[in-house]
């Protein structure tokens, strides 16, 4: 998929109403496995996962608030922000300091629509732009929320790709929001095109799209955990921010410094982990502990359209979902690639002219750092090191000290 193609998804998946639960998640997958054949999950509402419990089931069909002139100064058919997730059915006739009480906006951006919800306590209540309150009189309000909240299903879907070993790398996305582009379908779509990419790989790779936080505990309870061995959240992946990335909770795992070698030379930043934002805190809960970072551009809550209308397909540009996927896509090239080797002449410096391996690169703009990485490759690949320790302590590119590692084991001299 080309940058256009998967802002072309995003678009595609805006305007369906997402939550934890519900038909819209269905749809969302069902769209999904038009490009990708889905693993689709359905867990019953009251299912004990780990210390939590599937909820009821929602779903909404219509929702508005009417003046007493008959005009919906507030319908979910504009935008589904305008309803709280999880809002319980409502019908009734209110003055405006009645529904107060029930009616978010953002003061400080008038103009646009807040996202929130109420999974847990049964509540309602609408969304809307301040400036449409302020127009708003005394009333009397027609009040409608035509919605169910019953016992149902969870939701969410797996792509996994076989590999030569049974160990796994995870890439898990969140399929829980409404119509907010860049947090939840930027990452959506960059996965999609990721798997899309991948073909006879050596680790099995497992694509989780499942609802935030209770869906990520739900596959973590039905799931063997030990075969992880490496995995990233992905989300808000494709506003024009820099690209950023959170360690693991260990900081020190193979995808901590996998990414930090990507990342090099480009526009980035890396912090460190904590116990808030996305999935990965399930991942790497203290029970679990999986070597799981999370990639992002600009990360949760840090750009003033988060969380609000102002997250629409115009705040995603293709080029920076583009960047998201080859940054991801060097990722798993150096999972896949790094090993640990033997040099078979460790005494001395091999004869490396006799055996054509210096004339195989003569010529090439690049004949300095491909012999530099030949020399750094012999010397460390004592068993101890693996490629990617040799790239980090030679400050030399992975795929420079990979190609020098595939030309030393052709020629014998390199064994895995």
């Amino acid at each position: 998929m080309t940058g256009e193609e998967m802002h072309a998804l995003v678009a595609r998946l805006y305007p369906l109403c997402r939550s934890i639960t519900g038909d819209g998640v269905r749809e969302t997958l069902r769209i999904v496995g038009e490009h990708l054949p889905l693993q689709v999950s359905e867990v019953p509402t009251g299912t004990q996962v780990l210390d939590w419990t599937i909820p009821n089931e929602w779903n909404i069909r219509e929702a508005y608030i009417k003046d007493p002139a008959g005009r919906r100064v507030v319908d979910f058919a504009d935008s589904n922000l305008h309803v709280v997730g999880y809002s319980v059915p409502v019908s009734a006739t209110l003055t405006l300091e009645e529904l107060r009480p029930h009616l978010h906006t953002l003061p400080d951006q008038p103009d646009l629509i807040p996202y929130r919800t109420s999974y847990y306590a049964e509540t309602w209540g609408f969304c809307l732009r301040a400036s449409t309150l302020a127009e708003m009189g005394e009333g009397p309000y027609e009040v409608l929320i035509d919605s169910t909240l019953e016992p149902g299903h969870l939701t969410y879907a797996e792509h996994v790709i076989p590999g030569r070993v049974q160990d796994e790398v995870i890439i898990s996305t969140h399929v829980c929001h409404p119509s907010l582009a860049n947090d939840n379908l930027a990452g959506i779509a960059v996965a999609v095109a990721l798997a899309q990419r991948i073909s006879d790989p050596w680790y099995t790779y497992r694509f989780i799209m499942a609802p935030g936080t209770i869906g990520a505990i739900t596959w973590l309870a039905r799931n063997r955990v030990e075969r992880v061995k490496h995995g990233l959240t992905l989300a808000c992946a494709g506003d024009r921010g820099a690209l950023t990335y959170k360690r693991s909770r260990r900081g020190n795992a193979e995808i901590d410094r996998v990414m930090s070698h990507v990342l090099r030379g480009r526009r980035h930043e890396i912090v460190d982990f904590t116990p808030y934002g996305y999935d990965e805190r399930q991942y790497c809960s203290p029970g679990f502990n999986l070597g799981v970072g999370s990639l992002t551009r600009t990360p949760y809550a840090g750009y003033p359209e988060y969380h609000t209308s102002g997250d629409d397909p115009g705040f995603v540009a293709p080029e920076a979902l583009e960047e998201t996927l080859e940054v991801l896509w060097e990722a798993v090239e150096i999972l896949e690639r790094n090993r640990r080797y033997l040099n078979t002449s460790p005494y001395g410096e091999p004869q490396l002219g006799r055996r054509g391996l210096y004339g195989s690169i003569g010529g090439r703009s690049d004949t300095k750092q491909a012999q530099m990485a030949m020399l750094w490759v012999l010397n460390l690949s004592d068993g101890d090191h693996s490629l990617l320790d040799i790239a980090e302590r030679s400050t030399l590119p992975f795929s420079a000290v990979a190609a020098a590692a595939r030309s030393l084991r052709a020629a014998g001299l390199l064994k895995e």
